[in-house]
């Protein structure tokens, strides 16, 4: 590449910059990233105003689960602007009904003062069997808490209010990744394979030994997929 990419990384839910800290330290030198803060806004149409707002004319995004909702409106909203795309353990389709109820359960809970985190129990969730002994549980946690009730309280009711994005998954035409881990239980790898099927030309890869997180739990490799995507003609 003749010219540095902007790049907007887009975080999940409960998730603050250390999701995508490591791809963009390590793609700085061919890119310039930024990680949007998606923890103010109460809806995916302010969040991608918002985004859109900061952002640099034209921008590859990248985009995990909430993030992917995100991604999916900067493209309803501006899809001039977006010249690479990158789906990491997302959904195109909305909430099933039994999804919403459980949102809707966690929201309650915090509204009564109970915001729990990330917790010990819900780390299965999250991340492969394999790493849940490991450090990265505690990061997990930890950023959790940085992002606080409130904010997940935003993000919920952001997701739930989110459009069905599958309509728009024909139009995209820009250079497509979308990945997922072969565990991922939020996000199963069926709703990513849905996606890569209706985005023409998009690449598809599968994280072993993976959870809902690649981007902290596979992050040489998903810095090595993101650069590959990045440099691609």
């Amino acid at each position: 590449m003749t010219d540095r990419q902007a790049l907007v990384f887009l975080p999940g839910l409960l998730c603050d910059a250390r999701l995508w800290r490591d791809q963009a330290d390590d793609l700085a030198d061919i890119a310039d990233p930024t990680i949007a803060d998606l923890t103010l806004d109460d809806s995916v149409a302010a969040m991608a105003a918002r985004v859109l707002e900061a952002a640099p004319e034209r921008f590859a995004l990248a985009g995990l689960s909430m993030g992917g909702y995100v991604a999916f409106e900067i493209l309803h909203q501006a899809p001039h602007r977006v010249e690479r795309l990158a789906l990491l353990a997302t959904s195109a389709a909305p909430d099933t009904p039994a999804r919403a109820e459980n949102r809707r359960r966690a929201m309650a809970a915090v509204q009564v003062g109970r915001f729990l985190g990330v917790t010990q129990r819900m780390l299965p969730q999250l991340l492969h069997a394999s790493r849940l002994d490991e450090p990265l549980g505690a990061e997990v946690k930890a950023m959790a808490a940085r992002v606080g009730g409130p904010a997940f309280l935003r993000q919920q009711s952001a997701i739930l209010g989110r459009p069905d994005s599958r309509p728009l998954l024909a139009s995209i035409t820009v250079p497509t990744l979308v990945a997922v881990g072969d565990s991922d239980q939020l996000t199963p790898p069926a709703e990513s394979q849905a996606i890569h099927a209706a985005i023409a030309g998009s690449r598809l890869h599968v994280f072993e030994a993976c959870g809902h997180l690649p981007a902290m739990e596979r992050p040489d490799e998903t810095t090595a997929l993101l650069r590959a995507w990045l440099t691609e003609t």
